[in-house]
Order: structure tokens, then C-alpha cells, then sequence
């Protein structure tokens, strides 16, 4: 047997040996997936069936592609000059380069950017009289680029798929902004593969061409293709049908970019008499995981079907996963800072241990608790918490409430949401600020009285100076949690976030929640800012073993001996925003991302969730995520501090009964309702004997005996 084939198993090596007809190669998580796309590159090279410049493979990140250039030279033994190997964009910009003439393009076209598309869209709609404020550009240029994605120029959008965004002249405004990007002899990301599958559909020279060329197709991450990349797929194909695409349906987890489950679904439709080989020996992860993870994966009928199985000798063994019951999301972070603890006692790395997350604003909990206990993190695929844009805007604000001579976290608000007030504007305070050495709100304050100020910046300057003044005395007489709720609606800054359209917009949102529901654990707003300061102070000298810490997107493709998952609950995981938006196929993608979860896992996974959470500052019910019950029991123990309690769960509605009368999720209670008058003394199963300071419909103010002043709901409390 040849070397390279050697280490295969028999599942891998039929997969690389399958050279001729399409083969769809079915790859579980922890499988050998690159494994096999590598050697079957260099299998197709060294069996002499083509030569490096016949071979098209694609991959989606430039990481991958290097990687697979870098094993496929170790494999033959010599550097490998010639390839056709890159991301879907790469290699779309190079075909495109050859043929721009075709779409009106000259082959040393301009790619933009992103901050260039969207300035380049905003001269178009001024152009074409498209009001900015009622349709901003992000939501204009989001609608644009996912046309591209799907493949549909100007050309191809109907009135009923354009609707009435900008007024109903969507397609004029699509139709121009093309134009002008053909003027400029630029393309933007999305032309890059439209325009070329354009080229292809409607110039069957140039497709024969590279049906001549291309004797092989390699497909990593199938799974994760949108429509336009399908189309590019399926047209270079139709020549030799040799067309080897690796993918895995059930980790396809990124429908909100686009992608389509569907293109691996129906590989074979597509391809008739295709071969299909399914990789579920998983080098991985212990027996318990692959089999908890399979038994939650089957809930899904949009799947091709496999069952994931050790591959190893040490898989068969291992621990159960471990299900945590809490009382509230306090305790679960403390909970993972104890795990945590006890495994570095026992000799484990932090670098081997990763905290998974479903929304960026989870992190928040789990900085504070780790940077507590001294244990160094590095955040994935993201900001620090207290580093992201929007939570540096919140806390501009709020240093401006509290010190109105913080001249830089003034300059960093002053046109945050927009108000007019340019660099022009700008300018002139800083001169004056300077000559007087005074402050610039000061500054501007006078310049205002002077009446030196007039026009849009003048306006926007005495608005922002007259609300700053209110939210002050808002801030002496309600207090900072209310103050900082008030200022960021008043100010606009949320509707600006909810008016962006982005991807990362309600996740944005979710953040600044989060940012006011961390201000209720301190009794002033300049302790809270004493607090920030030195949580963004304390990361940068610590040691570079780290517990990573990442959303569960975020972590698709690693690994770790030791996996947190918090946040199971109905709402979050799955989330609630997903579900109301996507239904039942939204609901499956939520349960292939638990399932990306839990195979992250090498050694042992805990999954937590909590029975309360904190948003604002008022604790509302959560009852355990329906995932919980559709993992085998046998995989599973449970414990923790709330693991008696019995809640009721929606098993087969894809989201929470809606209330006809309010529009908002029906409550699921814990148990039933109590009552409690002040001064009442009572008994909590954690925290002991206390009494009862204010009482406000369920939620209860209670000065425990030995634990300190809390806010628990009435129903976890009794009389004692």
C-alpha cells in the first residue's frame, strides 16, 4: 500500500481512492476530514490522473487553504508550484481577472472594501434622492449583498422579492449602485462570484474552457455554501462530474451569512449516481460525548444521517456529561470558576478548556468571575466585553454624567448617534478649549451663550448639552441603573443599533442589556467605572496559558479536552429571536449548534443553566432548554443547586406561547405564586432564613442571615 494511504482507515481511503464520478464524503465532527481532502489531492497527483493546475480546490478560509498547500507539499515531498487552490473569493477574482471585458470591467479592477461599498452606496442614494435616515445604507447595502449572495443581479430581482425598502425603488437604487461600480472599474466582494457565474452561465466558451481545464473538484466545508457559490460549484462541474465536496450537514450553522444547508441535502439529486461515504469514526471525543451528541442530532429530519462512533483506542471510556442546575446566573459563573479551579488542581491546562457561549453578551459574567479568581482568558472571535465598541460608547456616556470635564470620552459621544457636529465643528472647540484651558463641554457651553455656534452643529451641540444636564438630575434622583436605561434610548444610540440591519446588530443590542444589568451590582456609577477600569487593566500581563472563551460559531473547527456550555435555557439556547424568525428550520439550526457544542469537547463536557436571569435589573424565569431532554439520560448527570426543581417545558412548539393580549413570551413558572408581605420572615433553599425588605408584584428585596441583601423571585422562597 502507498505510504500516504497508510494511516487511513477504510472509510477514509475509499474516500480518497473514489477519484472518478461525484462523491459527497459525509465527514462527523473529529473525523479526519482534512485529512482526507488533503491526501486525496495529493492521491490524484501522484496516481498521474492530473497535474497541480488541473485540480480546482476550494476552501473557505485563507487558513484552510494554506494548511491544505502546506500538507499536500509534506505529502508529495516537494513544494507543490501551480494550484488552483484558494477561498471561493480568491479563485472567483482570479477567474474573474481573465474575463472582466465580459461584464464591463477591465482586468485591473479595484475589489472595495466594506467601508468603501457603503460610502460609494450613500452617493448613490443622495444621487437618487433616497431619504439616509428612513433607509439607512447598512440595511440598503445588507438587502444588496444577500441578492449577490443568492446569485441575483439587477436583472433577476423582482418587485415582490424587492418589496417596498426605499420607497419601492430598490432595484433602481441596485441597478445604480452597479452601474456606478462598473464606472469606477471596481466590484465589491459580492460581484466577485456573481459576476463570474454570470460569465460562465451566458458564455459557454469560456465555461468549456474551464470544463478542459479542471479534471478535479475539491470542496471543503460544503455545508456551509450559499447559493451563488452552488451555482459557481455546479456550473464548473457539469464538464467530468468529478466533483469531491467534504462537508457535514449537521454542523451547518451559518444560514444568517447565508449559507444553505439544502446544497449538501441534495448533493446527490444534483449529481445523479453520486457516491456517497459517510466518516463517523471520530478521533476525538470520548464514547459518552459522540453518543450524547448523536443522540440530540437525531432530532433533526433535515439531515443525511450518521452516527458518530469512537475511533480510537482511548474513546470507549470517559466521563458522562455533566448537567448543572443553578439558581440564577451569578452562581453559574461561579460554578465554572470552581470547575475550573479543581481541574488545574488536578493538572489540567487552561490553554485545554474553552467556556462556549451562545451570545456575545454571556462573556460579561464569566470576564468578571475569572479576572475575581486571577485566572488569565483570552476572548475568541471577539472583543473583551468591556472593549466592544458599543459598551466604550455606554461608558463614555456615563463618565461624561459623572466628571463633565472628561474631554475624550466627550469627543468619543459628541456624534454618537450622529448630530451634525463635524470635524469643522470640532475644530473650533478644541482652539477655543485650548486658549482657555478649559473643558470642551464648558467650552461649548459658551460658545453656544456667545451664539458662535449656529446651523446643525450648533443644534446638535445644545441638544446633547441640555440632555446630558437632565440625565444628571436623573442620576441624583432615580438612581445609575435607571439614569443609564433612559440615557441610551433618549440619546437614540439604541434606535441607531436597532435601525442596523448587520448581522451583529442584535447581538449589539444584547450587549448594552447586559451593560445596564451589570450596573445593579454597584451602589454608585463612579464605583462602576472604578471597576471597569481595572477589569481592562488586569488582562494584559498575565501568563499565555488561557482559558478561551468564545461563542459556539466561534469555536466550529477547535477543540478543547474540557467544554463549558452555560446558558441551556429556552430563549437562549435555542434562541428565542432565531425561532421567532426561522421557525422549525431555525429550530434545527439552533440544535446543530448545541450539537457543534458538545463535540468541541475532547474529554468532558459540563452543560449549566440557570433557573433565574438578571435583564436590566429585574430577574426574570428560565426554564431549562429542550435540548436537555433530547440527549440519552444514560450520557448525563445531574446536579447542582437547583437540580430538584421541576419545570414545566414546551417540547414541541418551535418558540414560547405568546400572550394575545400583551405580545410578549408567556411566563413558565417554577412553582406557583406567593405572596409575601415586608418584614415577612422567610426561608430560600441556598441561602437561608431571611426577611423580607421591600416586595414589588413577585420580585422580593430580602436581607439573608448569613448570606446579605438579595433580589430573589417570590417563587423560591417559602415562609419559614
Amino acid at each position: 500500500m502507498a505510504e500516504h494511504l497508510a494511516r487511513l482507515n477504510p472509510e477514509q481511503r475509499m474516500a480518497v481512492e473514489t477519484t472518478d464520478g461525484p462523491v459527497l464524503v459525509l465527514a462527523g465532527a473529529g473525523t479526519g476530514k482534512t485529512r482526507v481532502l488533503t491526501t486525496r489531492f495529493a492521491h490524484i497527483l501522484l496516481a498521474g490522473k492530473a497535474s497541480p493546475g488541473q485540480v480546482l480546490a476550494v476552501t473557505f478560509t485563507n487558513k484552510a487553504a494554506r494548511e491544505m498547500r502546506e500538507r499536500v507539499a509534506a505529502l508529495l515531498g516537494r513544494p507543490v508550484e501551480g494550484l488552483w487552490l484558494g477561498t471561493f473569493h480568491a479563485l472567483a477574482a482570479r477567474m474573474l481577472r481573465r474575463h472582466a471585458e465580459l461584464v464591463g470591467l477591465s482586468p485591473q479592477f479595484t475589489i472595495l472594501d466594506a467601508d468603501d461599498q457603503l460610502r460609494l452606496l450613500k452617493q448613490v442614494m443622495e444621487a437618487e434622492r433616497i431619504d439616509a435616515k428612513r433607509w439607512p445604507p447598512p440595511l440598503v447595502m445588507g438587502q444588496i449583498q444577500r441578492w449577490k449572495d443568492r446569485g441575483e443581479g439587477p436583472a433577476r430581482v423582482t418587485p415582490a422579492m424587492a418589496g417596498d425598502l426605499a420607497g419601492g425603488r430598490m432595484i433602481a437604487l441596485y441597478a445604480a449602485y452597479q452601474g456606478r461600480l462598473k464606472a469606477l472599474n471596481a466590484a465589491d466582494f459580492g460581484d466577485l462570484l456573481l459576476d463570474i457565474t454570470e460569465i460562465l452561465r451566458n458564455n459557454p466558451d469560456v465555461l468549456a474552457q474551464y470544463h478542459r481545464q479542471f479534471r478535479y473538484i475539491l470542496v471543503d466545508e460544503y455545508q456551509d455554501t450559499n447559493v451563488v457559490q452552488y451555482l459557481w460549484l455546479r456550473l464548473l462541474a457539469q464538464g467530468r462530474h468529478n466533483i469531491c465536496c467534504v462537508g457535514d450537514d449537521d454542523q451547518s450553522i451559518y444560514s444568517w451569512r447565508g449559507a444553505e444547508v439544502e446544497n449538501i441535502l441534495r448533493f446527490e439529486k444534483d449529481f445523479p449516481g453520486a457516491k456517497v461515504i459517510r466518516l463517523e469514526r471520530n478521533y476525538r471525543s470520548t464514547a459518552p460525548i459522540l453518543a450524547a451528541a448523536s443522540g440530540l442530532i437525531a432530532h433533526n429530519a433535515g439531515r443525511l444521517g450518521k452516527t458518530l462512533r469512537p475511533g480510537g483506542a482511548g474513546g470507549e471510556g470517559g466521563e458522562k456529561l455533566a448537567v448543572l442546575s443553578l439558581w440564577d446566573s451569578e452562581e453559574e459563573a461561579r460554578a465554572v470558576g470552581e470547575r475550573i479551579e479543581t481541574l488545574l488542581k488536578s493538572g489540567d491546562s487552561l490553554a485545554a478548556m474553552a467556556i462556549l457561549v451562545r451570545a456575545g453578551f454571556q462573556t460579561r459574567a464569566f470576564e468578571e468571575r475569572l479576572i475575581t479568581l486571577g485566572i488569565p482568558y483570552r476572548v475568541i472571535g471577539g472583543l473583551r466585553f468591556y472593549e466592544r465598541a458599543e459598551i466604550r460608547d455606554a461608558i463614555a456616556y456615563a463618565r461624561l454624567l459623572v466628571q463633565p470635564g472628561d474631554d475624550l470620552a466627550f469627543e468619543r459621544i459628541v456624534n454618537v448617534p450622529r448630530r451634525g457636529i463635524g470635524a469643522a465643528a470640532m475644530k473650533t472647540l478644541h482652539e477655543h478649549a485650548r486658549a482657555a484651558d478649559m473643558p470642551l463641554t464648558k467650552t461649548a457651553e459658551n460658545l453656544l451663550a456667545a451664539g458662535s455656534f449656529r446651523g446643525r452643529a450648533g443644534e446638535g451641540l445644545r441638544t446633547l448639552l441640555a440632555a446630558l444636564a437632565m440625565w444628571r438630575e436623573t442620576l441624583a434622583r432615580e438612581g445609575h441603573v435607571m439614569t443609564m436605561r433612559q440615557l441610551l434610548d433618549e440619546s437614540g444610540y439604541t434606535d441607531m443599533l436597532k435601525a442596523d440591519k448587520s448581522p451583529d446588530a442584535p447581538g449589539r443590542l444584547e450587549n448594552l442589556k447586559e451593560f445596564v444589568r451589570a450596573l445593579a451590582d454597584f451602589e454608585t456609577l463612579a464605583g462602576f467605572l472604578d471597576h471597569v477600569a481595572l477589569v481592562m487593566e488586569n488582562e494584559e500581563n498575565a501568563e499565555s496559558d488561557k482559558i478561551s472563551l468564545m461563542t459556539v460559531h466561534a469555536a466550529k473547527g477547535l477543540e478543547f479536552d474540557t467544554v463549558f456550555l452555560p446558558g441551556w435555557e429556552e430563549g437562549l439556547f435555542p434562541n428565542q429571536r432565531a425561532l421567532d424568525e426561522g421557525g422549525v428550520k431555525a429550530l434545527e439550526e439552533e440544535r446543530r449548534l448545541a450539537y457543534v457544542g458538545i463535540t468541541r469537547a475532547r474529554k468532558r463536557v459540563i452543560i449549566l443553566h440557570a433557573a433565574q436571569r438578571r435583564i436590566y435589573a429585574n430577574w426574570q424565569d428560565s426554564i431549562p432548554s429542550r435540548f436537555l431532554d433530547e440527549i440519552p439520560e444514560e450520557w448525563l448527570t445531574r446536579g447542582g443547586s437547583a437540580h430538584s426543581v421541576r419545570v414545566s417545558r414546551p417540547r414541541v412548539a418551535t418558540s414560547f406561547p405568546r400572550d394575545a393580549r400583551a405580545g410578549t413570551p408567556a411566563r413558565h413558572t417554577l412553582t406557583a405564586r406567593r405572596r409575601f408581605a415586608e418584614g415577612a420572615r422567610i426561608f430560600h433553599e441556598k441561602f437561608g432564613h431571611g426577611t423580607v425588605i421591600t416586595a414589588e408584584n413577585d420580585s422580593l428585596e430580602i436581607a439573608f442571615d448569613a448570606a446579605g441583601v438579595k433580589h430573589i423571585l417570590a417563587q423560591f422562597v417559602e415562609p419559614a
